[in-house]
Formats: C-alpha cells, sequence, structure tokens
C-alpha cells in the first residue's frame, strides 16, 4: 500500500472515530447519568439551595421543582428582591418585585414551555416529542473539550446542549428566553439514587450572572400541582368565566355584521426544520378574505411572495363566482327548510359559519380566572383543561375536550384577545387521528376600536392518515385591514375596495 493511501485511511477513520453522531452521544450521556431507566424514573424533583448575583453579591435562597410532564418552577429572592416564574401545564406566569405578576405570551411563552418540557423529560423522549436531533459540532467549555447536540423542538425552539466529552456529563445548556438566551453551566456531580446531578450551577441571562449552590436535590417528592398556579394576589373581584363566555357567544352575531364590512389578508408559511435543526420556510401563500352573508370568501392572491400569473389569476376569479354561488344555494336551502320547519334548525350551511369561543370550551374546567394589561388593555385570562365528567358529540367538542391552554378576554368588548391551544392525548380513530403535542396559538388586534382580528396564528401538528403521517408546521399572518362593503363577486384582486 502507498503511504499517501495509508495516510489517506488513517486521516479518514480518525475523522469517523471523533465525529460521533448526536443519538450516539445522547446515549452515552443516558449511560453518564444514571441510564435512561434510572432517568424516567424521575417523575419530579426539587432544588434547593442558595443563589449569588456576581454583579454586586447580592443573595437569598434559591428553589425549583418540577412535575410530569410539564409542570415547572422557580423561585428566589435577593435581599428582598423576589422573583418567580411557573408554567401550570396550561399557561406560563412570571412574577417578580418591579415588574409585577403576567402570564407569558408570544416567543416568551413558547419557549418557556419548551423549556419546560425539558426540564422534566431531559433529553431523553427527544424522538417521542418529535424534537428534531441535531449535531451542534465541538465546543470548549471551562476548559474541558464537549460535543454539542442540538434539540430542535416542532415549533422551532433550539436548545443546545455540550456534554463533556470524557464524562458525557452535562456542561452547560443554551435555551432561549424571549428576546434573550440563558447559558447555564453545570458542575459539581454528585450522585442523588444513583443519578449524578449538578450541585454547582451558574446561569448567565442577558448582563446578570447568577451563582446557585444547591444544599439538597430530592427525587420524586410530593408538590402540588397547585404549586405551579398562577398566584391569587388581588382581592379585586372577578367576573364569572362562564357568564363572559356567555356575553361573547351572545356578541358574535354583532361581530359578524361588523367583519362582513372588512376585507383583509392572510400569508401562510409552511416551515420545516431542516438537517441542522434550524426552522425554515418551504413556501407561502398569500389570500384575499372577504365575508359574504356570514361565509368566508378566500381568493388567492400570491404565491411564495410573487403575484399570480394571468392564467392562475382568472382560475382564481371563476373560484371566488363558484364561492359565491354555492353560498346562495345553501342560504336558499336553508330558509326553504327553516320555513318549512318553523324553526331555525342547524343545517350543514351552518357548520362553515364561525364557531365561537363558548362552542369550543364547552368541555372544557376553566380555571385560575386572573386580571391582567395586555397591550395596553385591561383583560380577564384564564385557564382551561379538560373535563373528564364531559361526554363530547362533535367533532370540534371531541377536540377540545383533550385541550389545555389560554384565554384572554376584552371584557368591555367581550371579544377574545389571545388563545393558546395545546392536546394533551391523541384524538381521531383509525382513519384519521391528530397525536399529541398538537398545539394552537392566535393573536388578535384591535381594528378600528370596534373588533378584535387575527394578526399571528400558529399552527403545529402532526396527522397520521391510514398509514401515513403528515406534519403540518404553519405560521399565519394577518393585516391589510380595510373596512368596506365589498361585492366578492366584481372586486378585482389588486383593489379589495372597489366596488
Amino acid at each position: 500500500m502507498n503511504l499517501k493511501l495509508l495516510l489517506f485511511l488513517i486521516f479518514l477513520c480518525s475523522t469517523l472515530v471523533s465525529a460521533q453522531s448526536p443519538n450516539k452521544i445522547l446515549s452515552q450521556a443516558n449511560k453518564a447519568h444514571g441510564g435512561e431507566k434510572a432517568l424516567k424514573s424521575v417523575r419530579a424533583w426539587r432544588f434547593s439551595g442558595k443563589i449569588t448575583r456576581q454583579s454586586d453579591g447580592a443573595s437569598g435562597v434559591y428553589q425549583s421543582f418540577a412535575g410530569s410532564p410539564n409542570l415547572y418552577g422557580e423561585a428566589f429572592d435577593l435581599n428582598g428582591f423576589e422573583y418567580s416564574v411557573g408554567y401550570n401545564g396550561k399557561s406560563g406566569w412570571t412574577r417578580d418585585s418591579k415588574n409585577g405578576l403576567r402570564t407569558l405570551t408570544g416567543d416568551a411563552s413558547r419557549d418557556f414551555q419548551a423549556e419546560t418540557f425539558y426540564r422534566n423529560q431531559r433529553w431523553v423522549d427527544a424522538k417521542a416529542e418529535k424534537t428534531k436531533i441535531s449535531a451542534g459540532g465541538k465546543a470548549n467549555i471551562n476548559g474541558k473539550a464537549a460535543n454539542a447536540v442540538i434539540l430542535t423542538t416542532a415549533k422551532g425552539v433550539r436548545i443546545k446542549l455540550f456534554f463533556d466529552a470524557a464524562t458525557n456529563l452535562l456542561l452547560r445548556e443554551e435555551i432561549p428566553n424571549g428576546d434573550a438566551v440563558k447559558i447555564i453551566d453545570y458542575a459539581d456531580y454528585r450522585k442523588v439514587n444513583n443519578i449524578p446531578e449538578a450541585f454547582s450551577i451558574v446561569s448567565k441571562i442577558g448582563d446578570e450572572t447568577f451563582e446557585i449552590k444547591l444544599d439538597e436535590i430530592k427525587h420524586n417528592p410530593q408538590i402540588a400541582k397547585s404549586t405551579f398556579d398562577f398566584p391569587n394576589i388581588s382581592n379585586e373581584p372577578l367576573p364569572e368565566i362562564k357568564i363572559l363566555l356567555d356575553e361573547v357567544r351572545a356578541n358574535a352575531d354583532k361581530i359578524d355584521a361588523i367583519l362582513e364590512n372588512y376585507s383583509y389578508k392572510e400569508t401562510r408559511i409552511e416551515r420545516e426544520i431542516n438537517k441542522a435543526g434550524n426552522l425554515v420556510e418551504k413556501e407561502s401563500e398569500t389570500v384575499l378574505l372577504t365575508f359574504y352573508k356570514g361565509f368566508r370568501i378566500r381568493r388567492l392572491i400570491e404565491k411564495n411572495g410573487k403575484p399570480l400569473s394571468a392564467s392562475e389569476q382568472a382560475k382564481e376569479d371563476k373560484d371566488v363566482e363558484k364561492q359565491v354561488e354555492e353560498i346562495e344555494e345553501k342560504i336558499a336551502k336553508r330558509e326553504k327548510r327553516e320555513a318549512q320547519s318553523n324553526r331555525s334548525a342547524k343545517t350543514p350551511a351552518e357548520e362553515n359559519r364561525r364557531i365561537t369561543l363558548s362552542d369550543a370550551l364547552k368541555g372544557s374546567l376553566l380555571v385560575n380566572p386572573r386580571r391582567e394589561r395586555l397591550r395596553g388593555r385591561d383583560v380577564i385570562v384564564f385557564d382551561y383543561e379538560p373535563n373528564p365528567q364531559f361526554k363530547p358529540q362533535t367533532r370540534l367538542e371531541k377536540l377540545f375536550a383533550f385541550c389545555t391552554g389560554a384565554v384572554w378576554v376584552d371584557p368591555n368588548s367581550k371579544q377574545v384577545v389571545r388563545l393558546e391551544a395545546f392536546l394533551t392525548q391523541s384524538a381521531g380513530n383509525f382513519i384519521g387521528k391528530v397525536k399529541r403535542g398538537a398545539s394552537f396559538s392566535l393573536e388578535n388586534e384591535l381594528i378600528n376600536e370596534e373588533i378584535w382580528l387575527p394578526s399571528r396564528a400558529d399552527v403545529n401538528l402532526s396527522v397520521k392518515i391510514l398509514f401515513a403521517g403528515i406534519n403540518i408546521n404553519n405560521l399565519i399572518k394577518y393585516g391589510d385591514y380595510s373596512k368596506s362593503r365589498v361585492e366578492v363577486k366584481d372586486a378585482a384582486v389588486d383593489d379589495p375596495q372597489k366596488p
């Protein structure tokens, strides 16, 4: 064998040995941390000790705690400055002596929810939770060689883990936290129930660095679920949530009438997680939405940010005409049927009408009501969870009967401001099933001081249809709201207000 070929083979072998797969790194980490079975046996935990802020030396008591599958909390005080954060399985909240108490929203809510699952399951159930596992390269963490692994959740939250190349113990976590990234270093490992746990933690958030020295770590302690709930610190009376939802429902017809005067655009962006663990856009389409006699009319106007061709435009025009004709036929049939029966029976045409929040939450327990400020307005926030006594009848009821989440309602306008939903167990049958973990969030904005309309929605779910699986990861953006009486059959695509 010639020398050049030998050297090449040696180089190739050394490269293959050093370039471990992320799955192998996690497998070695499992063994180093006591084994997968031992890690899964920890269904709850509590850490307690002392925290010190390095900038000024302020110190106090620290504790964090978790309960499977999605309960997590952390609290500390620094010379009288109190801070706490919690996720109760439905919504996340934060409280401190400076900014008070509030429910987390937007990216902060998404990131904290991802961290909560990670705190309970570590990396052990990443595959089962449809988390993308990818290589993060090599690094030097506090003088130690480390192998990095990136966990990307279905919502695109990237958690980066660094494992000691020699011991395979966790050295560092990098976890998104809204606009910032938390960097958490671990050291001083000691065994707790034969599972190595770090008793020295250094946490960096923004410009602040905190040193945590733990005194005690308990596995599977008894922690009341109420420990994770939104703190009740106000004596201000709250409305009865069911009555508030009834008022929202009673207001729906008025809102529908206002909505018929609006046109707006909806851009649906399909996303996927690539091999590097990044959430990237695949394709997009923009549609113009109008409402015609209580029914939605959709007209495609752009694909991947580009206007339609002449032939595509002509096809869309015909499709809109067909939608209007079908609506007129449905209304005529409904009116004829109602006239014959002399009652307002539910008809197939009404299946396409807007479903109210009261309908969706009919089978849910409504808990943790509180008053908050959101985007400069007073709102009522409450969580919801499945009611085991409820027997769902419709497909919508069956789906929401398995959901948890939170709702923000404007008590003055009797409209929904924000909604979050998370599917706690798979729903459907052998033909089609939405898998556990599906999530949906909706942000509304107040338009013309009269109606809350969508501004952004995140849809993330996995559907099994017969033997095929479909993953849906969509970001939907809404905008260009225009108040006008649009005649959908004649309106030009580039001029939604044309009569």
